[in-house]
């Protein structure tokens, strides 16, 4: 299972235990800008038998029949076309070769189309609802493009206890934040003055906002403006029944009384469970925000009604949609894909990968994603690569030397320096 990034990871992992219950899962973390930490993979509270990190290169280096049966390409789309291109050429026309698993970490709001052809090629391309299964082959086949690998299923990491109301400790009122949105300052500052704000009005609730990631941590996306500092600058500080938290998500949901969020996946976590759960209105509803997925919810509600009371309720209608029911039928889902799949090892002989985008079809797009991996137009690792020939002991030594503060020095400047200058940029 390769992943880049620690939801993705989440995602991966999980992916790979719903669809071969019992297999071995060796996890592969791509290096890169949001390779995640010990911290961040304990938080997620997914095993695998091995688990490392590695280049693009040393993964198309061993990605084969041999070595693995299925390969879950649990990436940003970018980085699982350029997989599938790295894999057709390696394996070129033999026939054997691993079964290809690829999908979406959570709500698919933006880039359907980009996101959905870069994926295409993979054997399998699991839906995580059947309105996101609809959507899916829609795209395909608008382009001409096989939709056959399109497989519904659901998110992997649903699950949990029922809610059920405790007298055994205070109403708890999680509010689930996001990395990137919203991504201005003044709205983070604005929602984290209105979550303490409801801690005040409500002395007798306690108010979690449930952070994603440390300073200086990455995760799927950048954020800039990490509520830890902006909880510092609120005038007389958070409230003692306002706190920030970290932790796994099922393990906050298990005390959790109302999950107040933008446009968080842990909505869809928490409609599951039948958790009241709030998707706040305050800035907007709206395509950039995410919260426009949420539309006939019944979830939608800002702060100020939040205050006065309400608790939404959700349209079952649209959570059975959204592959969220909690009705018994979870386990169930994941039926096709187990089968879509078995099928697949099943057969002597694999068709050659075949992805939508080619020289033919984006000559003016598909080169510059393989070359972010260091592929060149054919899917050939690019002269001078790290898939060369084998260095020596004190070469590689050294070249992972180097790697090493090379990282560290880019994953500073994206971190620490760029969002600087780009708020200097702002002034």
């Amino acid at each position: 299972m390769l992943a880049d990034s620690d939801t993705r990871w989440k995602w991966g992992a999980l992916t790979a235990h719903r669809i071969a219950p019992g297999a071995r899962i060796d996890g592969l973390l791509l290096r890169g800008r949001a390779t995640p930490t010990a911290r961040q993979l304990d938080e997620v509270g997914v095993r695998a038998a091995s688990l490392r990190e590695v280049t693009a290169a040393e993964f198309l280096r061993e990605a084969d029949r041999d070595a693995y049966d299925v390969v879950v390409l649990s990436c940003v789309g970018g980085t699982v076309q350029a997989m599938l291109h790295g894999l057709s050429h390696s394996l070129g026309g033999s026939g054997r070769r691993p079964v290809t698993v690829t999908g979406y970490v959570g709500v698919v709001y933006e880039k359907l189309a980009d996101g959905l052809l870069l994926r295409h090629g993979a054997d399998v391309v699991l839906a995580n609802s059947a309105h996101d299964a609809e959507r899916f082959r829609a795209v395909y086949e608008g382009v001409g493009a096989d939709a056959g690998g399109v497989v519904e299923c659901a998110l992997p990491f649903l699950g949990g206890e029922p809610y059920r109301e405790s007298d055994e400790r205070p109403y708890t009122v999680v509010f689930a934040v996001q990395p990137s949105v919203p991504a201005s300052r003044a709205d983070r500052e604005y929602l984290l003055r209105r979550a303490a704000g409801h801690a005040r009005r409500h002395p007798d609730r306690e108010v979690l906002v449930k952070l994603r990631s440390r300073p200086g941590e990455h995760t799927t996306h950048i954020e800039e403006q990490p509520y830890q500092k902006l909880a510092a600058r609120i005038p007389g500080g958070l409230p003692d029944n306002c706190r920030l938290v970290y932790g796994h998500m099922g393990e906050v949901l298990d005390r959790t009384d109302l999950l107040v969020t933008v446009s968080s996946t842990a909505a869809l976590e928490s409609l599951h469970r039948g958790i009241p759960t709030a998707v706040l209105t305050d800035l907007g509803v709206r395509e950039a925000l995410g919260n426009h997925h949420f539309v006939g919810s019944g979830c939608l509600a800002s702060w100020d009604q939040l205050d006065s009371g309400l608790l939404p309720k959700a349209d079952p209608a649209w959570t059975a949609r959204q592959g969220v029911a909690a009705d018994g039928l979870y386990e169930a889902a994941f039926d096709a894909a187990r089968e879509r799949v078995a099928d697949l090892l099943a057969r002597p002989a694999l068709p050659p990968i075949t992805p939508y985008y080619t020289l033919a079809t984006a000559p003016g797009y598909l080169p510059g994603i393989l070359a972010r991996h260091g592929l060149d137009p054919s899917g050939a690792p690019r002269a001078g690569g790290e898939t060369g020939r084998p260095a020596s002991g004190l070469r590689r030594a050294v070249r992972a030397a180097v790697r090493d503060a090379a990282r560290g020095a880019y994953r500073h400047g994206v971190q620490r320096v760029a969002p600087v200058i780009r708020r200097m940029g702002e002034l």
